[in-house]
């Protein structure tokens, strides 16, 4: 018997953005999904910020939380957990909505698809449906070639590992229902979070929909993640492959 709740019903969607030096990009962001979306599917925006977020980011969210203040609920976040697994580990806590999204504030996860993520969480409030790059509709624009090579490599492995047929595992973006991800004992604080965001729900035995998305690198920003950093998710996926139900679930009592 599963040791969380299921979700049986989508109501609405929190939509986590971390920000750190983003201004034109995350204003875009919020437009299209403004536009794109119906505004009762969507419950919040939760904008994260830190310490080391601009000055001019901070400003951007404040005109985006004053330009759709009577359309939808958009919030300031200061994160107290490092990096940047910890900013969406505390939106997740956060989360309202039935269903929550993950999602940068750059650009580089299409906007347009989270209309697509909707559709899917109503039809299968239950699963996970998360975007690939893989897939006809999706793709790279201007991703660094030998980035690409290894990153095909690494899924096809974890691929066979966890033995399912998913494409993309390690792209940060899709729509979970938010019960299930407040039941689970996350660990990581930095960029393998991403990819523990989808091997605890499968070591849980959660199904996975996905749906093409297309990856542009980013024209504002710089990313937090450097090109060695990539081999940590080795260690994380190696980490999550034999955990239990027990250990992944937080008991009742944790906070």
């Amino acid at each position: 018997m599963s040791g969380y709740q299921k979700t049986t019903e989508f109501k609405n969607v929190t939509i986590l953005l971390p920000a750190m030096d983003e201004t034109y990009s995350l204003k875009e962001t919020v437009d299209i999904i403004m536009a794109d979306c119906r505004h009762e599917d969507l419950a919040e925006f939760i904008i994260i910020v830190c310490d080391k977020t601009a000055a001019e980011t901070r400003r951007t969210a404040e005109e985006l939380i004053e330009k759709y203040s009577n359309d939808v609920n958009i919030s300031l976040h200061e994160q107290t957990l490092p990096f940047v697994g910890g900013a969406v580990r505390e939106g997740i806590d956060l989360a309202k909505g039935s269903h929550v999204v993950m999602m940068s504030s750059d650009l580089e996860t299409d906007p347009h698809v989270i209309k697509k993520f909707i559709k899917g969480a109503k039809k299968y409030p239950d699963r996970i449906i998360t975007a690939t790059r893989w897939k006809n509709g999706g793709g790279f624009e201007n991703y660094n070639r030998v980035k690409l090579i290894c990153n095909l490599i690494f899924e096809k492995s974890i691929g066979i590992f966890y033995g399912v047929g998913l494409s993309d595992l390690t792209y940060a973006y899709r729509i979970f229902p938010t019960a299930l991800m407040q039941s689970i004992r996350w660990e990581e604080l930095k960029h393998p979070f991403f990819l523990e965001t989808a091997l605890k729900p499968l070591r849980l035995k959660v199904k996975f929909v996905e749906t093409p998305g297309h990856w542009a690198a980013r024209t504002e920003g710089q990313s937090q993640n450097g090109f060695f950093d990539n081999f940590k998710y080795f260690k994380t996926a190696f980490h999550n492959r034999f955990l239990t139900e027990k250990e992944i679930l937080k008991d009742r009592n944790d906070g």
